[in-house]
């Protein structure tokens, strides 16, 4: 008999996405996941949290990143963004103790925009 608790290989539970590095597409370390935001009516993901920019995860920028702007690759076992460093420095962000409101419809769309995707 299975485990009651395993997972289908195509679903992966919220403790084993944080923490997961972000790779661009030119295998440059864009950071880390650490928070992944989801939808409470609907329970789709709808953003996860990068820390990229600080030292040793000091005076690291938060930025959100819409679900569907990441892939996840399972040889290298890490999410690509297709963005460069440079633009990325330049996305809107936030830090720990200052989050947007996510559920804010305009800035879902700014998000949304500036990486390229479909608004959740």
């Amino acid at each position: 008999m299975s485990d009651i608790r395993e997972v289908p290989r195509n679903l992966v539970r919220t403790k084993e996405v944080v923490g997961i590095g972000v790779k661009n597409t030119q295998n440059e370390n864009l950071g880390k996941i650490e928070e992944v935001v989801l939808d409470k009516q609907t329970g789709h993901a709808c953003y996860v949290v990068l820390s990229f920019g600080g030292i040793l995860g000091m005076g690291d920028a938060l930025f959100a990143l819409p679900w569907n702007a990441i892939k996840y690759n399972e040889e290298q076992e890490c999410f690509i963004l297709n963005i460069d460093k440079d633009k990325l420095k330049n996305a809107p962000g936030f830090d720990k103790d200052n989050w947007p409101n996510m559920a804010e419809k305009v800035w879902g769309e700014k998000i949304s925009n500036y990486y390229g995707v479909r608004p959740y």
